[in-house]
């Protein structure tokens, strides 16, 4: 806890992807955070609590519907946009009047947290826009030693980010898909919970292009299609990779990894199989098309 009582930065394990810690009262290891990762200042990051009791140290109102999904679903992979407080600080916020918090379950980062009993920032540890850290060693190849520890905890159990939920501004509304589905949420708040579409509230990972490895990611929509394009591909003398639709729960746990694998295997392209827009499938349909956004750019 010493580091990061003194303005260190650590990397630790979550559910969803490993995280970029700091203390997130103090803004200069915030900043620090940002520089490592190259982060647009401005765009905002979440504040990590260990449990339902903390939200309100953040927060300058909490709705029911905001209690009600922080009694169902902390800790897990689920970020609720509240109303900030003054706690929130302008380059934690992103100078907005809200600010993202979620409570992780991994048992590493409860017990970080639980430790050092504040807030803690935690976006993914990598450089900003590219492939997601769901390894240790992710970390390490990505940012070395420009983090002062890195926490091995295995590979992360869900392996793709944390859905975020505005509760701020009426009726609640997904503003990135994440390990809580909207079917969960729906059936949680007997509403049907949709996506904000052209939201005001800026969040992490809503960029158009984001989660992107080197080689060029094109999307289709069947095995046969992925085939057909892979040897056109291949044709073109690209060395290429397909990643075929499968059961979405290790498809989730394992993209981020493929990708990587993909780069450091020198493929020049990865052709993937979306699979079903239902369910967990949606949070990867959504992170699937920000990492093809950069090939689709040129």
């Amino acid at each position: 806890m010493a580091l990061l009582r003194t303005g260190g930065v650590v990397a630790f394990p979550t559910e969803t992807v490993y995280g970029l810690g700091a203390d997130a009262e103090n803004e200069q290891a915030v900043r620090r955070v940002f520089a490592i990762k190259g982060r647009p200042a401005g765009h905002p990051v979440i504040v990590h609590v260990a449990d339902a009791s903390q939200l309100d140290a953040w927060a300058r109102e909490i709705s029911a519907e905001a209690r009600m999904l922080v009694e169902r679903f902390w800790p897990g992979p689920l970020t609720l946009v509240v109303s900030r407080n003054t706690r929130a600080s302008d380059v934690v916020t992103g100078g907005q009047d809200t600010v993202a918090v979620r409570a992780p379950a991994h048992p590493i980062a409860q017990d970080i947290l639980q430790r050092f009993g504040g807030g803690i920032i935690a976006p993914s540890a990598n450089l900003f826009g590219t492939v997601s850290a769901t390894h240790a060693e992710h970390v390490a190849a990505d940012l070395g030693d420009a983090v002062d520890l890195i926490v091995d905890g295995g590979p992360a159990t869900i392996g793709i980010e944390s859905t975020i939920l505005d509760v701020a501004h009426g009726t609640p509304a997904i503003l990135r898909p994440g390990g809580i589905t909207r079917e969960q949420l729906s059936e949680a708040l007997g509403i049907d919970v949709a996506e904000a579409g052209d939201s005001r509230v800026r969040v992490p990972g809503s960029l158009p292009s984001h989660y992107a490895p080197r080689a060029r990611v094109e999307l289709v929509d069947t095995d046969r299609n992925a085939d057909a394009r892979a040897e056109r591909l291949r044709a073109g003398g690209l060395r290429t990779q397909v990643i075929h639709a499968e059961d979405v729960v290790p498809f989730a746990h394992e993209l981020y990894e493929r990708f990587r694998a993909a780069d450091r295997a020198g493929v020049d392209a990865i052709v993937v199989v979306l699979p079903a827009d239902t369910g967990l499938g949606v949070a990867v349909r959504d992170r699937l098309r920000r990492a093809a956004a950069r090939s689709s750019r040129g």
